[in-house]
């Protein structure tokens, strides 16, 4: 019995694979046949003791032959049709058909009785947490290759039909990377280097495709990837509003946490504020003026000064190419403020104290649900205030229970924390579930724009 589930869980993806090789998606078949490595994998079980499957796996099994069973009802009946119409004979395919439909309806009533969740049990506690981002990943990157006029994935550049193994293979990157930040201490590691990946892979696609591989880039006019153009570059062209609707609408998912996560330039100044010291200097991120936070004034300072700029240039009528030097020197100003002053500070001055999205971010944020709280078991030992790199934890932020303003959530003052004090906050939900939500939005949001994000 140990074996039925993924016996019938392989002869159904066998079939749907073959009928989306049929259709001429070879990528599609490829996915199905990864799935299926995936329902024969087994963690090894103690001496004696049938080895078990991970239980998101089940998961997205159950999720995945669910889908198969419409889309195999959905075929029988345009064939049927199609042979009523003809004047054909149908009793044969119907028959075949049911077959089909009845094998994929017996491989998910196995999953679903207690010898599929025998056979998946290993990490049965976030099984439905991992398969929920990997199903997520997968059914947003395929809604974006068949609503997207023209070819969004790479692999489906380079391979027509084979989009389908490039979406499972992010959908299980994803899956991979939420079942290792689970652990607050451990995402505190992670949260950095998936965030670097990130960065490389797109100026490697920038670079390659500025090299002549013009497939790399998107289909559009090329701008340069400096975060502050998100804003200032609309309103110079009077158009080309898809970065900004795209930044907008992650923050309305995560508020601030695309500056920490997201940010194909932000993770420059996180690296360079950790060749710092260990522990950010406090310095200028202390000081006040005229009762608010320097930084505040810096960033909006920043902001207006590049709405104006792009406005004025526009009603100008400066050449495209004066206002990519402009944009170049501003970007060029944050580099500089990463080199001299976030790796000697250890804090990151760029994103907290020049960048203008990153104000936006912060400001937009508060109109969201979204909190990182400290509870009644805060003991104001200040170790926080050591891990956070963006001057929101200054000893009065602590002092009132809950970060300043230049919070991203990144959450990395809740992977400090030995008292538990720390923790992501949203109404209705528990600490513990509002965290795994939380991890479960930013985890996807990376995946996809690891394979969408270009210039």
């Amino acid at each position: 019995m140990n074996r039925l589930a993924p016996v019938l869980a392989s002869l159904a993806l066998i079939l749907l694979g073959a009928h989306a090789l049929r259709l001429g998606r070879p990528g599609v078949s490829a996915a199905c046949l990864g799935l299926l490595v995936l329902a024969w994998r087994s963690e090894g079980g103690r001496k004696g003791e049938p080895g078990r499957g991970a239980s998101w796996v089940r998961w997205a099994l159950l999720a995945v032959l669910a889908v198969g069973a419409v889309v195999w009802t959905q075929t029988a009946a345009d064939l049927i049709r199609f042979r009523l119409d003809a004047g054909l004979p149908w009793f044969r395919l119907a028959a075949i058909m049911s077959g089909v439909c009845l094998l994929n309806l017996c491989a998910l009533a196995v999953l679903l009785a207690a010898p599929g969740r025998r056979r998946y049990s290993g990490d049965a506690e976030y099984g439905f947490f991992r398969a929920a981002i990997f199903l997520l990943v997968a059914a947003l990157l395929f809604v974006s290759e068949i609503k997207t006029p023209f070819p969004i994935l790479l692999l489906e550049r380079y391979l027509p039909g084979w989009g389908g193994l490039e979406i499972f293979a992010l959908a299980l990157y994803a899956q991979w990377v939420a079942g290792r930040m689970i652990a607050p201490r451990a995402a505190r590691k992670i949260r950095p280097r998936i965030w670097g990946l990130f960065s490389v892979v797109f100026f490697l696609q920038l670079g390659l495709g500025l090299l002549g591989l013009d497939r790399m880039l998107m289909t559009g006019t090329l701008h340069l990837p400096v975060p502050a153009l998100i804003v200032g570059g609309p309103i110079f062209r009077a158009g080309g509003w898809f970065m900004l609707i795209l930044y907008l609408s992650t923050v309305l998912l995560v508020g601030p946490a695309w500056c920490s996560h997201l940010c194909y330039v932000g993770a420059w100044d996180d690296a360079a504020s950790r060749l710092g010291p260990k522990r950010p200097v406090s310095g200028f991120l202390d000081r006040r003026f005229l009762g608010l936070r320097i930084t505040f004034l810096a960033r909006a300072a920043t902001l207006v000064l590049t709405v104006a700029v792009a406005l004025g240039l526009r009603l100008a009528g400066v050449p495209g190419l004066t206002a990519v030097w402009a944009a170049a020197a501003f970007g060029l100003g944050g580099v500089a403020a990463m080199g001299l002053l976030s790796r000697r500070s250890g804090s990151m001055v760029h994103c907290s104290a020049y960048c203008p999205i990153g104000l936006v971010g912060n400001l937009l944020g508060r109109l969201l649900p979204w909190r990182v709280r400290m509870n009644g078991q805060c003991t104001r030992c200040g170790v926080c205030a050591t891990a956070c790199r963006y001057g929101a934890l200054l000893p009065e932020d602590i002092e009132a229970g809950r970060p300043g303003l230049s919070c991203t959530l990144c959450g990395d003052c809740v992977g400090v924390c030995a008292h538990g004090a720390m923790g992501y906050r949203f109404p209705g939900l528990r600490a513990d579930t509002a965290r795994l939500t939380f991890l479960a939005l930013v985890v996807t949001l990376h995946a996809v724009f690891l394979g969408v994000a270009r210039v």
